[in-house]
């Protein structure tokens, strides 16, 4: 399997993003890394270049709800270190509550990023993948995306379920040319997304879900589910329980 030297991270300056990118680092790849808070993602470099010396770490600031500069920092990214290998859609919000409770500002801004801004990075990923005839496009979604939730989780699982669709739709479409794409399903990982929520099931240390998503990641399989316990089997049960069963869920 070709080794993805080159791999671009959005939504890298915490959590599940900077969790990759380190253990990308320990297995020797350049990371290109980009997120809002530019300080933090700073922070991530030393530590990277700590872990790993002789890796290139390149950093920019991106807000994914800021189209054209999306596709402006992929290209300099790419520009930079010569190919882009493999790109994460990672950054994402968990910002929400009950539809029709007063709250659809903070719905629409989740539905904006975590959808419409990973439209944009999509469409900036392939552009660099179809001209170089290569490369592997990575979608995080989520456990949530396979069933609709209530409160908070509503408009959520809806983005993830349209970003897996989507990404369904992507690796369709360049099948058998040499640019793969995955869609990768987190279960509950600790990170700032959730660190509010309380009762969360099975859920998993954040460094411990990293190296299942890297696992996953470079595989390079059409979707995973991780961690695979009790992921794998448990998302398959998720589709048919009953609807009480998943009120009382969430």
């Amino acid at each position: 399997m070709t080794t993805r030297k080159n791999i671009l991270i959005t939504g890298a300056s915490s959590g599940l993003g900077k969790g990759m990118a380190i253990e990308f680092a320990k297995a020797g790849r350049n990371l290109a890394l980009c997120a809002r808070r530019v300080e933090r993602l700073e922070e991530v470099k030393n530590e990277l270049l700590a872990i790993n010396p002789n890796i290139q770490v390149e950093i920019r600031s991106l807000d994914v709800n800021n189209h054209e500069q999306v596709f402006e920092v992929f290209e300099d990214f790419r520009q930079t270190l010569g190919t882009l290998d493999r790109v994460i859609v990672n950054a994402g919000m968990g910002k929400g509550a009950s539809i029709g409770t007063g709250f659809f500002a903070a719905n629409k801004q989740t539905a904006e990023t975590n959808f419409i801004a990973a439209l944009a990075q999509c469409e900036a990923a392939m552009t660099i993948f179809r001209a170089q005839n290569g490369g592997h496009l990575v979608t995080i979604s989520s456990i949530s995306a396979v069933r609709g939730f209530r409160r908070a989780l509503t408009v959520y699982a809806a983005t993830k379920a349209g970003l897996s669709c989507m990404t369904e739709g992507i690796r369709i479409d360049v099948m058998n040319t040499p640019i793969k794409v995955t869609c990768v399903h987190p279960g509950f990982i600790k990170s700032e997304i959730n660190e509010k929520v309380e009762q969360v099931p099975f859920i998993v240390e954040t460094d411990v879900g990293c190296r299942a998503i890297v696992g996953a990641i470079e595989k390079e399989k059409a979707e995973a589910y991780v961690p695979s316990y009790p992921w794998a089997i448990l998302h398959r049960l998720l589709r048919i329980m009953p609807d009480s069963f998943i009120r009382k869920m969430s």
